[in-house]
């Protein structure tokens, strides 16, 4: 069995794929048949399948954006502390975007890539937790790159070539962004775990404002203050409150994605 060491560099080795039906389900497979290591990267130029947040659909054309799943070793962290590696990688993401557009980016939480209001990028992590132990995560990543267009049924989507004007090598890139994610996984590994959500929270989309939220068909506004490192949002309506993940709905006047 290869060694799932939790050492090794993210984006080595790093698998291009034709087309796939998800890149997280193939990732998975690699896990589940005993054939993983840690690092492992996922590339594919097309997915007929692509998973998205809350059971949705990842849309994206062929061959024209990042569409990648990350093998990682996390038995460094404990099962209760899983937002901190989105954090992480959320950061990853958007160190990497904001170097190409000039700025403007922000995490819209849990972990969309937002540029300005639009929705450049968007992570879902799949885990593998045995008994007490959290041992592997399954990274997918989706970034529009040089898609010139979308379906209008996506709210606010805009891609790196719309902002720039220029092509980009997708494969280039998201070796590139392989990078990004190793850095940030070596602060998360340090235990500086504070300091991450500080970076992240300075990062947070609509942090300090007025935000629209629905909860159980009930619609209401609230101060958006922060992220804790639990996941939670947490605004102030009156008293503070705490949502996890999957708890409120976010329906502000755009109703970004």
């Amino acid at each position: 069995m290869p060694p799932s060491s939790t050492n090794n560099q993210t984006g080595i080795p790093f698998i291009e794929l034709r087309s796939v039906d998800s890149t997280n389900n193939y990732a998975m497979q690699l896990v589940n048949n005993g054939l993983a290591v840690s690092g492992t990267a996922v590339f594919a130029y097309e997915q007929s399948s692509g998973k998205g947040q809350r059971g949705k659909q990842w849309l994206t054309a062929k061959g024209m954006n990042i569409t990648m799943s990350l093998v990682l070793n996390v038995n460094y962290l404990p099962v209760s502390r899983q937002f901190l590696l989105s954090a992480a990688i959320a950061l990853a993401t958007n160190d990497f975007f904001e170097g190409y557009a000039n700025g403007d980016c922000t995490i819209k939480w849990p972990n969309d890539l937002y540029w300005r209001d639009r929705k450049a990028g968007g992570i879902l992590i799949e885990n593998i937790i045995r008994g007490q132990e959290w041992q592997w995560a399954i990274v997918g990543i989706g970034i529009n790159i040089n898609q010139p267009a979308f379906d209008t049924s996506l709210i606010n989507p805009v891609s790196l070539k719309q902002i720039t004007g220029r092509d980009f090598n997708v494969v280039e890139l998201a070796k590139e962004l392989c990078n990004f994610v190793e850095t940030r996984l070596i602060k998360l590994k340090s235990g500086d775990h504070q300091s991450l959500m500080e970076e992240y929270n300075s990062k947070l989309y609509k942090r300090n404002e007025v935000i629209r939220l629905k909860k159980d068909n009930i619609s209401f506004d609230s101060l958006l203050k922060n992220v804790n490192e639990y996941g939670q949002l947490v605004i102030e309506k009156g008293i503070e409150h705490h949502y996890n993940v999957g708890d409120v709905e976010w329906v502000s006047n755009d109703q970004p994605g």
